[in-house]
């Protein structure tokens, strides 16, 4: 016997694109049934009352590591499920998890264990991001400078098999140690090149974006800034519409009054969306964590190295969603979009995350008045 349509009734719903009211969201088991006014609501569905907001699950493109595990430390399938797991719990339902800077060795095994772990299903997988180890020294943030090298043949061959073999692949590379034909390879492959960890001028940026790069990785962060004679790539990222830019809204990384000034600046048809650039401590009351043989300590809403270097970033989406509506100015709307349709359509994702639309799996959350997250459902069923 089949069992009831469940109705969430009350709240406002993004679909990802924009926010309907007096409407309820119905589920048929794990998948969307519809989005229809409450009025509509058949008179068996099971109804649950809700206030605030449902919105798609986030779609987050930098996450390092969580449920105290790092990527870096550990490139396994079990990895990526107890990262993706935390992360599901914060509402991320579909994220890219990150290596950061390190061997090639590290590097094939973190696309092998992504290849496999998408093969066995796991939940919130979406893809892998790749943020160095083709970086430059002079904005190295917290990336170990010993391991940042240009990129050989035998990176390109390997990075375009994994272009091939996964469903999302982002590579962050600075163009210092990258050259024209290497981007223009790794987008005609299939990945999104980002721009990042660099401090090549705006030209150089420019030629990047012509030869395919698509992206900016954590805009303001560990690039070659706005100037009046030398825009940099903060410049490029805002002017030129064909690059798209991560931002990492805990207000730490970024200053409120550059947030405002990057939206109102941007260029499109390329979009401003959030990345939490999440570390190990992600869903767990850890103090500490360990980056290539590093200590970071995390405190005051702050992850740093011992010089007081930021390292990722201590938090959630659903924080940076209420910092941006609390300090930009941006509508409800157009920050929860930030989380949702706009990097999952620039990751090629768009027909399975960041929408709710019948037939979709019922990957969504809820927010409550004051935008704090309340809830988590992936394929129909509640996240603890």
């Amino acid at each position: 016997m089949r069992n009831p349509a469940t109705a969430f009734v009350g709240a406002e719903i993004f679909d990802g694109n924009s926010l309907r009211t007096g409407c309820a969201l119905l589920l048929d088991g794990a998948e969307v049934a519809a989005i229809l006014p409450q009025g509509e609501v058949p008179a068996d569905a099971m109804r649950r009352e809700v206030s605030g907001t449902l919105a798609p699950g986030f779609v987050d493109l930098q996450v390092n590591g969580g449920g105290g595990v790092m990527f870096n430390d550990t490139q396994t399938v079990a990895a990526l499920a107890t990262i993706a797991g935390a992360h599901a719990s914060l509402g991320s339902t579909a994220i890219l998890p990150t290596l950061i800077t390190d061997t090639p060795e590290h590097t094939r095994a973190a696309i092998a264990a992504t290849r496999e772990a998408i093969a066995q299903g796991v939940p919130g997988i979406a893809g892998l991001h790749l943020e160095g180890p083709h970086l430059s020294i002079a904005r190295k943030g917290a990336h170990d400078p010993s391991l940042i090298r240009p990129m050989a043949p035998s990176d390109l061959d390997m990075l375009i098999g994994a272009a091939a073999d996964l469903p999302a692949l982002m590579l962050t590379v600075a163009p210092e140690s990258v050259t024209p034909a290497q981007i223009q390879a790794l987008a005609d492959a299939g990945a999104v090149v980002s721009l990042g960890h660099t401090d090549s001028d705006f030209a150089t940026c420019i030629a990047a974006a012509d030869a395919g790069a698509r992206c900016v990785t954590h805009l303001f962060n560990a690039m070659s800034q706005l100037g009046h004679r030398a825009p940099g790539l903060v410049g490029a990222a805002l002017d030129d519409g064909r690059l798209s830019a991560g931002l990492i809204a805990d207000l730490l990384h970024v200053h409120p009054a550059a947030i405002r000034i990057a939206l109102a600046a941007k260029t499109g048809p390329g979009r401003i969306f959030l990345v939490t650039d999440a570390m190990a401590p992600a869903g767990t009351d850890a103090g500490h964590f360990v980056l290539n043989g590093r200590r970071i300590e995390r405190g005051d809403g702050r992850l740093t190295l011992a010089d007081g270097t930021l390292a990722g970033a201590d938090l959630d989406m659903a924080t940076a969603i209420r910092n941006l509506t609390e300090n930009s100015g941006l509508p409800h709307a157009g920050a929860l979009a930030m989380a949702t349709s706009i990097p999952a359509d620039l990751m090629g994702l768009g027909d399975i995350h960041g929408r709710l639309s019948p037939g979709r799996r019922a990957d969504f959350v809820h927010l409550d008045p004051q935008g704090e997250l309340r809830g988590v459902w992936c394929a129909g069923q509640p996240v603890a």
